[in-house]
């Protein structure tokens, strides 16, 4: 038995969530659930960034101390996730006690080997991306500094502040870029290398003045600051894995870490966050795993740009979770972003779900119960659907154990065409007892649903019930291996997918 740990990044609250976290979350999920499939001590870790000025202003503004503000968001968080069937085993928030705990613990370790230290500080800042922009990286508008991901003029900000030796691990961060392998798509770790080789790695601030940012963990080395929020924020990966609390489960977890980011926050995840670990001594996780955006109207998808798509909305759409979650992750893209529009993902709900797969359940489980009474015995598996189906568990376990959710998909869904083809070539309803026929495409009915559970649980719990069979943790590599002498009792002929329109 294996084991996997993954994350998402742990969201601002300052709005509900969209689309564009559903993106995110589902992927994790998706390969969380896959490696619970395959036997793996699994653990699946998300939750919300809760300190911080975005938060101070938005609570601030809403009448609210920011508590009882990032209490009312994470509530509703949780409940979109709910709603999406996200299985996460910890909703880890940045105000939990441990995790607090932990921040000041590992902020006091790095002020006590030397890496933390005071000076001023002026620069341009950003409040909803919590972040100082250097000449060059923001963008002019009528001769104002822009943030060039938010579009919203910059705040110019002088301080006194502690800064983070990270420009000591330049070194090592290229390294781990260049050489290790960390990141995936690889495309990015050469960005990030690329601005590193270009412009060096320079020391980074990390606490604000109480006097502007109050709302956050106070710094253990001066009571008058807080810990900046990203360097905060960060940490939550090993609070989650049990770095202070529990340093067997650590041991056992970290070396598994997968970070699922948007490309949007490669340069905390990946330089600063590498860098940080390095100062306590700590691995970089195993796999960074880096997502373009889903864009609409060419631009990002987020609240600022005004083009989010709502989660009800796709929910409705696509008659619920199963529906929403399969079209996300059949578009999903590591290397470059996508173009959201309704009429692409109508004609993938329609075309894949609703007639590959729903179309040939309902046949298949019409014909069972019509044909042979609902139960069909072991039979020989036809060879060539046999041979398909080998097939295509191969392809698609070797793309999900390299994080290619698209392409595994995909190969489910050529097995499912192959299935069509045959039932439409060997016409079952005009024979009297089609059992070899039925048993075979039952098979493939089987192999399939059970590769599509990770990205369709509901549906595929639903049919498994059925069609007399089970989904259970560890489970995958017998159900995608035909024949094995099993008795499906069909009970009843579902359909699984109502098309949209």
């Amino acid at each position: 038995m294996g084991r996997f740990y993954v994350t998402t990044p742990i969201y601002y609250p300052n709005a509900d969530p969209h689309i564009g976290h559903a993106y995110t979350t589902v992927y994790a999920d998706s390969l969380a659930r896959f490696h619970r499939l395959l036997g793996d001590e699994t653990f699946f870790l998300t939750g919300t960034d809760e300190h911080g000025l975005k938060l101070q202003r938005a609570a601030e503004e809403r009448g609210l101390h920011p508590k009882e503000f990032v209490d009312q968001m994470a509530e509703k968080f949780k409940r979109y996730w709910a709603m999406l069937d996200i299985s996460y085993d910890r909703f880890i928030r940045t105000t939990d006690p441990d995790h607090e705990r932990l921040v000041k613990h590992v902020a006091l370790e790095m002020y006590r080997r030397g890496f933390i230290y005071r000076e001023k500080y002026s620069g341009w800042y950003c409040v909803s991306c919590e972040k100082f922009y250097s000449p060059g990286e923001y963008i002019v508008v009528e001769g104002k500094p822009y943030c060039p991901i938010h579009r919203k003029p910059l705040e110019w900000v002088e301080e006194d502040t502690y800064y983070f030796r990270m420009s000591e691990f330049q070194d090592y961060i290229l390294k781990v870029l260049e050489e290790e392998k960390r990141v995936y798509p690889e495309q990015y770790a050469r960005e990030v290398a690329s601005k590193i080789r270009k412009e060096g790695l320079r020391d980074v601030s990390i606490a604000r003045p109480k006097s502007r940012v109050w709302w956050g963990v106070e710094a253990p080395f001066d009571p008058d600051y807080t810990i900046y929020v990203w360097f905060d924020a960060l940490l939550n990966y090993i609070t989650g894995a049990g770095y202070l609390e529990d340093r067997g489960r650590f041991n056992r977890l970290w070396p598994e870490a997968h970070h699922v980011i948007g490309k949007d926050i490669l340069w905390f995840h990946t330089a600063v966050w590498f860098s940080m670990l390095k100062a306590i001594d700590v691995e970089p996780p195993k796999k960074v795993i880096v997502h373009a955006f889903l864009i609409r109207r060419g631009l990002k998808m987020g609240k600022s740009a005004g083009n989010v798509v709502r989660i009800e909305d796709l929910l409705e759409r696509y008659n619920g979770s199963d529906g929403a979650r399969y079209v996300l992750m059949r578009i999903f893209n590591p290397h470059k972003d996508v173009e959201y529009t309704a009429e692409l993902l109508d004609s993938i709900y329609n075309s894949e779900l609703a007639d590959n797969y729903g179309n040939l359940v309902r046949r298949v489980g019409v014909l069972a119960r019509k044909k042979l009474g609902g139960t069909v015995e072991s039979e020989t598996v036809d060879e060539g659907l046999a041979t398909a189906i080998e097939k295509a568990a191969r392809k698609y376990v070797e793309e999900m154990d390299n994080y290619r959710i698209q392409e595994a998909l995909a190969a489910v869904m050529d097995l499912l065409r192959e299935a069509n083809a045959y039932i439409n070539r060997e016409k079952p309803w005009e024979k009297g007892e089609p059992r070899r026929e039925l048993y075979s495409l039952l098979e493939v009915i089987r192999a399939s649903t059970t590769m599509l559970h990770p990205v369709i649980p509901k549906a595929t719990v639903r049919l498994a019930e059925a069609f007399g069979f089970k989904i259970e943790e560890g489970s995958l590599r017998d159900q995608v291996t035909p024949g094995g002498g099993r008795t499906y009792r069909v009970s009843e002929a579902p359909i699984l997918f109502r098309k949209v329109k």
